[in-house]
């Protein structure tokens, strides 16, 4: 007879969890079942009223297979008690309506951002391309923040074998500024916004585009109006020199908000950079003041220089996380 662990080891092998990366436009789909993780199914949320109906039809195209037991959703937006209203859809995201109306044992639904940093401790040297610094302390907290459509931010904690993952809303803090030109940048917005927050005002597609308009208004250029695509491309081409010159203030803000969180969370273990906007210019940041604006923090550089930074180029690194998480919440 089988030991009641070795029961549980054996359901363990077997389960099958439903994994979902949602978004406001798309929304992903996999089953893992042990190490291993099926094809990815994309949908396009217009196509469905609601995510129950999405998910009931992506467990149907499965042609009669054994239903998946959990599920662990990432969400684009705030997460609370379960629940998330999708800022970009019309999709109401609540795992605890989600578990008997499809029959899960459980479902979890977390903050994106949340996912990504449990993806961390997983991703290989071929997921990462390293922007400076030693090796990370083995056990200490792991930080990822990543300008996308807005910044996000959050923190690995890992204690005697367990982990918390941090969700923070950091980028809605005041946009530093470290010299007499950035000071002048963070002037010219505040006239426009009032408040500039590290999001709104540098570190996101939006906040990219209001650097490169401050920029040409405080240096009297007439310039063409471009989005963050096309800064980044006039910037990376060289036909922009006002392009040029915001992706590298972009890229050396990142590295003093960087910097700023790493020493607030004490994140020894390592600093980690995704979202959709830097891994399309790793050369360019590699090259930038990213990495010395990270360390300038005065009498604590030293503890900055141990810390190293990463970019994370793994496309599907949101399903790492979401694996991570429920192997180790298996509820």
């Amino acid at each position: 007879m089988a030991s009641a662990a070795t029961g549980a080891m054996s359901i363990g092998r077997t389960e099958q969890i439903l994994l979902a990366d949602i978004g406001g436009t798309n929304a992903r789909f996999a089953i893992s079942r042990g190490d291993q993780s099926g094809p990815i199914d994309y949908v396009k949320v217009a196509d469905f009223p609601t995510v129950r109906e999405a998910i009931a039809d992506v467990l149907a195209r499965r042609s009669g297979a054994e239903l998946p037991q959990r599920a662990v959703l990432a969400v684009a937006g705030p997460v609370t008690n379960n629940r998330c209203v999708m800022t970009n859809s019309p999709w109401v995201i609540d795992g605890n309506e989600l578990q008997p109306a499809l029959g899960f044992d459980s479902v979890h639904v977390l903050n994106d951002f949340e996912v990504v940093a449990w993806s961390l401790p997983a991703l290989q040297p071929a997921d990462l391309v390293p922007l400076g610094g030693q090796d990370g302390l083995p056990g200490e907290p792991l930080l990822v923040v990543g300008p996308g459509t807005g910044f996000g931010v959050s923190c690995l904690v890992q204690r005697h074998g367990a982990r918390l993952a941090v969700v923070t809303e950091a980028g809605h803090a005041t946009l530093p500024a470290e010299n007499e030109r950035e000071e002048r940048v963070i002037a010219s917005l505040r006239r426009r916004f009032g408040h500039v927050s590290i999001e709104r005002g540098a570190l996101s597609g939006s906040g990219l585009q209001s650097l490169y308009e401050a920029l040409a208004e405080i240096d009297g250029a007439e310039v063409q109006h471009r989005d963050a695509a096309s800064i980044t491309k006039a910037a990376l081409d060289g036909s922009c020199p006002i392009s040029q010159a915001t992706l590298e203030m972009f890229c050396a803000i990142l590295g003093s908000v960087a910097g700023n969180l790493a020493v607030t969370f004490g994140a020894r273990g390592g600093v980690y950079i995704a979202g959709g906007i830097v891994p399309r210019f790793p050369q360019f940041l590699a090259a930038s003041a990213f990495r010395a604006r990270f360390e300038a923090k005065g009498r604590f550089q030293d503890y900055l220089r141990s810390i190293p930074t990463r970019l994370v180029t793994k496309p599907d690194a949101s399903f790492v996380g979401l694996k991570m998480f429920a192997d180790h919440n298996p509820d």
